[in-house]
Protein backbone atom coordinates (compact mmCIF):
# COMPACT_ATOMS: atom_id res chain seq x y z
CA UNK A 1 0.00 0.00 0.00
CA UNK A 2 1.33 3.17 -0.70
CA UNK A 3 1.83 5.64 2.15
CA UNK A 4 1.54 8.31 0.19
CA UNK A 5 -1.68 10.10 0.81
CA UNK A 6 -3.55 13.21 -0.72
CA UNK A 7 -3.98 15.92 1.20
CA UNK A 8 -7.55 17.23 2.40
CA UNK A 9 -9.31 18.56 -0.52
CA UNK A 10 -8.37 22.37 -0.85
CA UNK A 11 -4.74 21.80 0.83
CA UNK A 12 -2.94 20.71 -2.10
CA UNK A 13 0.07 23.19 -2.64
CA UNK A 14 -0.37 24.46 1.01
CA UNK A 15 2.30 21.93 2.41
CA UNK A 16 5.54 22.30 1.08
CA UNK A 17 8.28 19.56 0.51
CA UNK A 18 8.19 16.21 -0.03
CA UNK A 19 8.53 14.74 3.62
CA UNK A 20 5.21 16.71 4.40
CA UNK A 21 3.43 15.00 1.03
CA UNK A 22 4.18 11.91 3.12
CA UNK A 23 2.23 12.83 6.23
CA UNK A 24 -0.91 11.26 7.09
CA UNK A 25 -4.69 12.60 7.60
CA UNK A 26 -6.08 12.22 10.82
CA UNK A 27 -8.56 9.52 9.39
CA UNK A 28 -6.07 7.43 7.55
CA UNK A 29 -3.52 7.29 10.47
CA UNK A 30 -6.47 6.40 13.11
CA UNK A 31 -7.26 3.37 10.68
CA UNK A 32 -3.78 2.08 9.83
CA UNK A 33 -3.06 2.60 13.61
CA UNK A 34 -6.27 0.48 14.97
CA UNK A 35 -7.36 3.36 16.55
CA UNK A 36 -10.53 5.05 16.12
CA UNK A 37 -11.07 9.23 15.45
CA UNK A 38 -12.59 9.52 18.69
CA UNK A 39 -9.58 7.70 20.62
CA UNK A 40 -7.21 9.42 18.34
CA UNK A 41 -8.73 13.30 19.40
CA UNK A 42 -8.31 12.06 23.27
CA UNK A 43 -4.81 10.98 22.99
CA UNK A 44 -3.96 14.03 20.94
CA UNK A 45 -5.62 15.84 24.15
CA UNK A 46 -3.55 14.09 26.44
CA UNK A 47 -0.21 14.65 24.83
CA UNK A 48 0.37 10.78 24.00
CA UNK A 49 -0.21 11.48 19.95
CA UNK A 50 -0.24 15.24 19.08
CA UNK A 51 -0.09 15.39 15.33
CA UNK A 52 2.84 16.50 13.54
CA UNK A 53 1.69 19.29 11.52
CA UNK A 54 -1.67 21.72 11.59
CA UNK A 55 -2.20 23.10 8.50
CA UNK A 56 -3.07 27.08 9.73
CA UNK A 57 -5.36 27.05 6.59
CA UNK A 58 -7.48 24.39 7.14
CA UNK A 59 -7.17 23.18 10.64
CA UNK A 60 -6.38 19.76 9.58
CA UNK A 61 -4.27 17.30 11.46
CA UNK A 62 -1.46 15.36 10.36
CA UNK A 63 0.70 12.44 11.44
CA UNK A 64 4.41 10.99 9.91
CA UNK A 65 3.58 7.17 9.21
CA UNK A 66 6.61 6.48 11.33
CA UNK A 67 4.61 7.33 14.34
CA UNK A 68 2.62 4.62 13.56
CA UNK A 69 4.25 2.08 15.90
CA UNK A 70 3.44 4.35 18.94
CA UNK A 71 0.00 4.19 18.06
CA UNK A 72 -0.03 0.15 18.01
CA UNK A 73 1.82 0.40 21.06
CA UNK A 74 -0.68 2.80 23.00
CA UNK A 75 -3.51 0.79 21.83
CA UNK A 76 -2.21 -2.66 23.22
CA UNK A 77 -1.49 -0.59 26.57
CA UNK A 78 -5.03 0.56 26.47
CA UNK A 79 -5.83 -3.54 25.80
CA UNK A 80 -4.08 -4.10 29.65
CA UNK A 81 -6.89 -1.45 30.82
CA UNK A 82 -3.90 0.97 31.81
CA UNK A 83 -4.45 4.13 32.74
CA UNK A 84 -3.47 7.04 30.20
CA UNK A 85 -1.30 8.47 32.88
CA UNK A 86 0.73 5.25 32.85
CA UNK A 87 0.30 4.94 29.11
CA UNK A 88 2.23 7.88 29.11
CA UNK A 89 4.82 6.74 31.16
CA UNK A 90 5.91 3.65 29.75
CA UNK A 91 6.16 6.03 26.36
CA UNK A 92 8.25 8.20 28.02
CA UNK A 93 11.27 5.36 29.01
CA UNK A 94 13.60 3.71 26.83
CA UNK A 95 12.73 -0.15 25.59
CA UNK A 96 14.13 -1.99 28.57
CA UNK A 97 12.29 0.56 31.53
CA UNK A 98 9.41 0.84 29.65
CA UNK A 99 9.14 -3.18 29.83
CA UNK A 100 9.63 -3.31 33.63
CA UNK A 101 7.22 -0.45 33.94
CA UNK A 102 4.73 -2.66 32.03
CA UNK A 103 5.99 -5.82 34.28
CA UNK A 104 5.25 -3.69 37.42
CA UNK A 105 1.97 -2.85 36.08
CA UNK A 106 1.28 -6.04 35.54
CA UNK A 107 2.11 -7.47 38.92
CA UNK A 108 -0.62 -4.54 40.42
CA UNK A 109 -3.42 -5.68 38.43
CA UNK A 110 -2.65 -9.37 39.83
CA UNK A 111 -2.67 -8.43 43.17
CA UNK A 112 -5.76 -6.29 42.43
CA UNK A 113 -7.59 -8.98 41.01
CA UNK A 114 -6.17 -11.71 43.09
CA UNK A 115 -7.66 -9.27 46.66
CA UNK A 116 -11.29 -8.96 44.42
CA UNK A 117 -11.32 -12.74 44.03
CA UNK A 118 -11.49 -13.24 47.76
CA UNK A 119 -13.62 -10.17 48.62
CA UNK A 120 -16.14 -11.55 46.60
CA UNK A 121 -15.78 -15.00 47.89
CA UNK A 122 -16.13 -13.24 51.11
CA UNK A 123 -18.94 -11.16 50.63
CA UNK A 124 -20.74 -14.42 48.98
CA UNK A 125 -20.22 -16.16 52.09
CA UNK A 126 -21.33 -13.37 54.37
CA UNK A 127 -24.71 -13.02 52.27
CA UNK A 128 -25.36 -16.40 51.81
CA UNK A 129 -25.38 -16.91 56.54
CA UNK A 130 -21.54 -18.37 55.97
CA UNK A 131 -22.77 -21.23 53.61
CA UNK A 132 -20.02 -22.64 51.88
CA UNK A 133 -17.50 -21.67 54.40
CA UNK A 134 -16.18 -25.24 55.60
CA UNK A 135 -15.12 -25.38 51.52
CA UNK A 136 -12.96 -22.26 51.58
CA UNK A 137 -11.26 -23.11 54.89
CA UNK A 138 -9.29 -25.93 56.39
CA UNK A 139 -9.57 -25.44 59.80
CA UNK A 140 -6.85 -27.81 61.95
CA UNK A 141 -5.52 -27.65 65.43
CA UNK A 142 -1.81 -27.46 67.17
CA UNK A 143 -0.09 -26.95 70.36
CA UNK A 144 2.02 -24.19 70.68
CA UNK A 145 4.87 -24.10 73.25
CA UNK A 146 4.92 -21.32 76.27
CA UNK A 147 6.82 -17.96 74.77
CA UNK A 148 8.39 -15.13 75.75
CA UNK A 149 7.62 -12.14 73.51
CA UNK A 150 8.80 -9.04 72.91
CA UNK A 151 5.66 -6.32 72.53
CA UNK A 152 3.85 -3.21 71.16
CA UNK A 153 0.34 -2.22 71.33
CA UNK A 154 -2.34 0.51 70.14
CA UNK A 155 -5.35 0.68 69.20
CA UNK A 156 -6.02 0.84 65.41
CA UNK A 157 -8.48 0.54 62.70
CA UNK A 158 -8.58 -1.63 59.90
CA UNK A 159 -6.91 1.03 57.58
CA UNK A 160 -3.99 1.50 59.81
CA UNK A 161 -2.88 -2.03 60.37
CA UNK A 162 -0.78 -2.17 56.52
CA UNK A 163 1.31 0.49 58.49
CA UNK A 164 1.40 -0.53 62.21
CA UNK A 165 1.87 -4.16 61.92
CA UNK A 166 4.91 -4.40 59.58
CA UNK A 167 6.66 -1.41 61.05
CA UNK A 168 6.25 -2.48 65.15
CA UNK A 169 7.63 -6.00 63.96
CA UNK A 170 10.32 -4.17 62.09
CA UNK A 171 11.01 -2.64 65.31
CA UNK A 172 10.49 -5.44 67.72
CA UNK A 173 12.35 -8.05 65.37
CA UNK A 174 15.27 -5.35 65.24
CA UNK A 175 15.33 -5.31 69.27
CA UNK A 176 15.39 -9.33 69.02
CA UNK A 177 18.79 -9.00 67.33
CA UNK A 178 20.66 -7.98 70.73
CA UNK A 179 18.95 -11.17 72.49
CA UNK A 180 19.91 -13.99 69.95
CA UNK A 181 17.24 -12.50 67.06
CA UNK A 182 13.28 -13.71 66.53
CA UNK A 183 12.84 -17.59 67.94
CA UNK A 184 9.69 -18.17 66.21
CA UNK A 185 7.02 -16.57 63.63
CA UNK A 186 5.98 -13.03 64.28
CA UNK A 187 2.18 -12.97 65.55
CA UNK A 188 -0.62 -10.05 66.04
CA UNK A 189 -3.36 -10.92 68.43
CA UNK A 190 -6.04 -8.59 68.56
CA UNK A 191 -7.47 -7.88 72.15
CA UNK A 192 -10.54 -6.39 71.12
CA UNK A 193 -12.41 -6.30 67.48
CA UNK A 194 -10.83 -3.89 65.07
CA UNK A 195 -13.22 -2.30 62.61
CA UNK A 196 -15.12 0.47 61.16
CA UNK A 197 -16.26 0.92 64.98
CA UNK A 198 -14.07 -0.42 66.87
CA UNK A 199 -9.88 -0.19 67.23
CA UNK A 200 -8.68 -2.99 69.16
CA UNK A 201 -6.22 -2.55 70.87
CA UNK A 202 -3.96 -4.91 68.38
CA UNK A 203 -0.82 -6.01 69.76
CA UNK A 204 2.02 -7.07 67.83
CA UNK A 205 4.68 -10.02 69.35
CA UNK A 206 7.91 -11.38 68.30
CA UNK A 207 9.01 -14.29 70.28
CA UNK A 208 12.88 -14.25 71.68
CA UNK A 209 14.69 -16.96 73.25
CA UNK A 210 14.02 -16.58 77.32
CA UNK A 211 17.78 -18.22 78.04
CA UNK A 212 19.10 -15.13 75.78
CA UNK A 213 16.95 -12.39 77.88
CA UNK A 214 19.39 -11.12 79.93
CA UNK A 215 19.08 -7.24 80.44
CA UNK A 216 16.00 -7.07 77.94
CA UNK A 217 14.41 -3.63 78.82
CA UNK A 218 11.88 -2.86 76.29
CA UNK A 219 8.30 -4.41 77.03
CA UNK A 220 7.68 -7.63 77.01
CA UNK A 221 5.45 -10.61 78.56
CA UNK A 222 4.85 -14.22 78.40
CA UNK A 223 2.27 -15.89 76.16
CA UNK A 224 0.96 -19.26 77.49
CA UNK A 225 1.81 -22.57 76.50
CA UNK A 226 -1.96 -23.53 74.63
CA UNK A 227 -3.34 -25.32 71.83
CA UNK A 228 -4.90 -23.35 69.11
CA UNK A 229 -6.92 -24.12 66.15
CA UNK A 230 -6.13 -22.06 63.04
CA UNK A 231 -6.70 -21.65 59.33
CA UNK A 232 -4.02 -21.07 56.59
CA UNK A 233 -4.18 -17.80 54.07
CA UNK A 234 -2.92 -16.62 51.45
CA UNK A 235 -1.83 -12.79 50.80
CA UNK A 236 -4.88 -11.81 48.89
CA UNK A 237 -6.96 -13.25 51.90
CA UNK A 238 -5.12 -10.81 53.94
CA UNK A 239 -6.96 -8.19 52.83
CA UNK A 240 -9.28 -6.51 55.40
CA UNK A 241 -12.51 -6.84 54.96
CA UNK A 242 -12.16 -10.20 53.37
CA UNK A 243 -9.40 -11.61 55.96
CA UNK A 244 -12.98 -12.02 58.21
CA UNK A 245 -14.79 -14.73 56.47
CA UNK A 246 -10.74 -16.64 57.49
CA UNK A 247 -11.85 -15.44 61.33
CA UNK A 248 -15.57 -16.59 61.22
CA UNK A 249 -14.82 -19.66 59.52
CA UNK A 250 -12.56 -21.00 62.50
CA UNK A 251 -15.06 -19.89 64.52
CA UNK A 252 -17.71 -21.69 63.24
CA UNK A 253 -15.47 -24.57 63.35
CA UNK A 254 -14.95 -24.26 67.19
CA UNK A 255 -18.81 -23.64 67.40
CA UNK A 256 -19.58 -26.80 65.57
CA UNK A 257 -17.02 -28.83 67.49
CA UNK A 258 -17.96 -27.29 71.00
CA UNK A 259 -14.30 -26.51 71.66
CA UNK A 260 -14.22 -23.08 73.75
CA UNK A 261 -11.97 -20.16 73.32
CA UNK A 262 -9.81 -19.28 75.84
CA UNK A 263 -7.75 -16.53 74.20
CA UNK A 264 -7.91 -13.55 71.78
CA UNK A 265 -7.87 -14.23 68.15
CA UNK A 266 -4.62 -13.71 66.24
CA UNK A 267 -2.74 -13.69 62.84
CA UNK A 268 0.65 -15.54 62.72
CA UNK A 269 3.07 -14.38 59.91
CA UNK A 270 5.03 -17.50 58.79
CA UNK A 271 6.91 -16.46 55.83
CA UNK A 272 8.84 -12.81 54.02
CA UNK A 273 5.80 -10.85 53.50
CA UNK A 274 7.34 -8.67 50.86
CA UNK A 275 8.69 -11.70 48.57
CA UNK A 276 5.13 -13.11 48.79
CA UNK A 277 2.89 -13.24 45.90
CA UNK A 278 -0.64 -12.59 45.92
CA UNK A 279 -1.87 -16.43 45.98
CA UNK A 280 1.01 -17.61 48.59
CA UNK A 281 0.36 -18.91 51.81
CA UNK A 282 1.68 -16.29 54.85
CA UNK A 283 -0.56 -16.20 57.25
CA UNK A 284 -2.56 -18.67 60.19
CA UNK A 285 -5.63 -17.17 61.67
CA UNK A 286 -6.00 -18.80 65.30
CA UNK A 287 -7.70 -19.10 68.52
CA UNK A 288 -6.16 -20.66 71.59
CA UNK A 289 -8.57 -23.36 72.24
CA UNK A 290 -9.60 -25.55 75.39
CA UNK A 291 -11.05 -29.59 75.23
CA UNK A 292 -14.42 -29.76 73.87
CA UNK A 293 -17.05 -29.30 76.34
CA UNK A 294 -17.94 -32.84 77.49
CA UNK A 295 -14.83 -34.10 76.47
CA UNK A 296 -13.00 -36.45 79.29
CA UNK A 297 -10.51 -34.93 81.13
CA UNK A 298 -8.12 -37.23 82.14
CA UNK A 299 -7.30 -37.66 86.32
Amino acid sequence: MNDRLDLAPGAGGSVAGAEEERLLTTGEFARRGLLSPKALRLYDRQGLLPPDRIDPDSGYRYYRPERLATARLIVRLRGLDMPLATVAEVLALPGPAAAERVAAYWAAVERRTASQRTLADHLRVQLSGLEGIDEMYRIEQRDVPEQLVLTEQRRARPQELDCFIPEATARLVALAEAHGGAVAAPFVVYHGDVNEDADGPVEVCVPVDPARAGGLTAAHRTEPAHREAYTRITKAQVEYPQILSAYDAVCAWMERAGTPRTGAGREVYFTDWNAAGPTDEVCDIAFPIGAPIGAPTGG
